[in-house]
């Protein structure tokens, strides 16, 4: 396998997946591209993995916000990288573009965010769903090709059908504040509690902007008695 790679390389060598320049190995970005990536590293809350100023020690800290608690459905969360102009073509390429190379890389960074989330223990790994029109229109689920990839660097099971999304939304960026909790307000079920009772849970998806999405869909895994709940995605607005 590894000469018949080899032999594919020298025909059609790799290339970066922003800027599209010839690499010597698979790693997916170009040192240029992958320098101008704003990655999420310490210090950050201990809880929803908010970046904290760079002089600051996050030691267990938390941020207001999760010191405020209230209905907070996760154990923790994480992010790989700000959700930015350097790093916005990498997740609309593989959400509205069909540039599904990419989930093989951007899992490896999810693989990476997610180091706090694999030391305190996993059991599944669960995509957030896709309503069944949006999935025939796009015809794939970004955020399951995501989870399919990382499920071979951390060897954790995937679930794809346990939670659906049977209600109709319109996309989250028609909205803001408030109205994305209403928008996605009882948009989910869960189809087999008994796969997620118990279960340390996973959620996958490309990107968080409030978290409205992922807070709907974590309460719906709460109910149907999940031991916790994690969200790991590709970026975060911060």
């Amino acid at each position: 396998m590894k000469l018949l790679q080899k032999i594919l390389n020298s025909v059609l060598p790799p290339r970066c997946i922003l800027c599209g320049k010839i690499l010597h190995e698979e790693e997916g970005l170009c040192p240029e591209c992958f320098n101008e990536i704003n990655f999420i590293s310490r210090p950050y809350c201990a809880a929803c993995g908010r970046p904290f100023p760079e002089a600051s020690s996050d030691d267990g800290l938390l941020c207001p916000s999760c010191v405020k608690g209230g209905n907070y459905p996760f154990r923790m969360c994480r992010s790989a990288f700000h959700y930015d102009d350097a790093s916005k073509n990498l997740v609309l390429g593989l959400k509205f573009l069909d540039k599904t190379e990419n989930a093989g890389v951007l899992a490896r960074f999810l693989y990476q965010a997610g180091r706090d989330i694999w030391k305190e223990g996993a059991d599944l790994l669960l995509p957030v769903p896709l309503h069944y029109t949006r999935l025939i229109k796009r015809r794939y689920n970004q955020s399951a090709l995501l989870a399919g990839e990382l499920e071979k660097l951390v060897v954790i099971p995937v679930d794809y059908g346990s939670v659906v999304r049977h209600k109709k939304t319109r996309p989250q960026v028609e909205f803001s504040g408030h109205e994305r909790i209403q928008n996605v307000k009882g948009a989910f079920r869960v189809r087999h509690p008994e796969r997620i009772s118990g279960r340390r849970i996973v959620l996958i998806d490309d990107v968080m902007t409030t978290g409205s999405t992922l807070k709907e869909c974590a309460l719906v895994l709460q109910k149907a008695g999940a031991a916790s709940v994690d969200a790991l995605t590709v970026a975060r607005v911060c």
